[in-house]
């Protein structure tokens, strides 16, 4: 099969043919991939900064964003059958350990992560488990939901998270509407009742923001945290949900959060550098995200079915892998890239 591999950090990928994965479970399942979600966390997985918290062994294929069609299954597996169009969670979980039997998909302590510990969706085939697929009406296409399965699967386990905090009268600051905070701005929108605020230094990301149901948006040229101060009140937001993380967002949001106010963090890429003691006399609370879980996927796809959240995507063929990062790290792109296998 053709497939985009990382050979060395900080280089380029390369696109090449190697072996088809096989089955080699009961309950293992190869998925012929329709699309494949580009992320930053790609990026980063470039640079090498997952290198040692995955322990991977390179070359290997990234992409953790996947939908696609049943291709070949294990004997044990009775969800799904071949041909079936499916959605990917991208984590593989035994679902027999505590976490798992909590429901916590992604602390699976036998877990592992196609596209980041092994190898991923930037392929024409991708070997996964028979837990981690979702069925879907076969009117969905892949390349329209693919990116769901991480972006909007992030998106979603966050909001999620701050729905008890943000009830009638508070107000959210959303930090960067591009491939995952457009789609956080929906679910905000689906499940709370909260004032939207939404900053990006780009025209066309707040643009789609506004699309996307934000009710303020503030560019970032330097006004943006006296801006924010003014449409809360001069209080601060009850809420920051990072989707940024770097290239001074945290800075930001430190300043834009109420104190008592909860900062949820899913963009990364630099480190948060906050006194402790501001942190105690202001009351922040930093809480992380890492994914979602299953259910979190499954109730995404009933919001994207009754038209509550649609992902707004840039489609690239495969062999375009590197084209598309080069956007994708230099702000050109709108949405969500969407890598498609020829």
């Amino acid at each position: 099969m053709i497939a985009a591999r990382l050979h060395n950090y900080h280089e380029a990928l390369k696109v090449e043919e190697i072996d088809e994965p096989k089955i080699v479970g009961p309950y293992d399942v190869i998925v012929r991939i329709g699309a494949a979600g580009l992320c930053r966390t790609d990026l980063h997985i470039q640079e090498g900064q997952w290198a040692e918290k995955s322990g991977v062994a390179l070359p290997y294929v990234p992409g953790h964003e996947n939908a696609g069609w049943i291709h070949e299954v294990g004997s044990g597996v009775t969800n799904v059958e071949v041909g079936d169009t499916v959605i990917v969670h991208p984590f593989i979980s035994c679902g027999l350990c505590r976490p798992c039997r909590k429901g916590d998909d992604m602390h699976c302590v036998n877990g592992e992560f196609p596209g980041i510990g092994r190898d991923g969706g930037f392929a024409q085939f991708l070997h996964t488990s028979a837990r981690s697929v979702i069925k879907l009406d076969p009117s969905l296409h892949p390349t329209d939901i693919a990116a769901l399965a991480d972006a909007g699967l992030t998106a979603i386990h966050a909001v999620k998270k701050a729905i008890p905090v943000l009830g009638a009268g508070t107000k959210a600051v959303v930090i960067g509407a591009g491939g995952l905070g457009h789609i956080g701005i929906q679910c905000l929108k689906a499940y709370t009742p909260t004032e939207i605020i939404v900053i990006d230094p780009s025209e066309q990301a707040l643009e789609l923001a506004r699309e996307t149901g934000a009710d303020h948006t503030v560019k970032v040229d330097g006004s943006q945290r006296e801006l924010v101060r003014e449409l809360t009140d001069g209080m601060g937001a009850d809420a920051i949900i990072d989707f940024v993380g770097e290239k001074g967002a945290i800075e930001d949001g430190v300043e834009m959060v109420m104190d008592g106010g909860f900062y949820y963090v899913i963009g990364y890429g630099e480190n948060i550098n906050v006194p402790t003691i501001d942190i105690i006399s202001r009351e922040i609370s930093f809480i992380g995200n890492l994914v979602g879980t299953y259910v979190d996927l499954q109730d995404l796809m009933t919001l994207t079915a009754q038209g509550k959240v649609k992902l707004h995507t840039s489609q690239y063929p495969l062999d375009a892998i590197n084209d598309a990062m080069a956007d994708l790290d230099n702000g050109r792109l709108q949405g969500r890239g969407i890598l498609v296998p020829a």
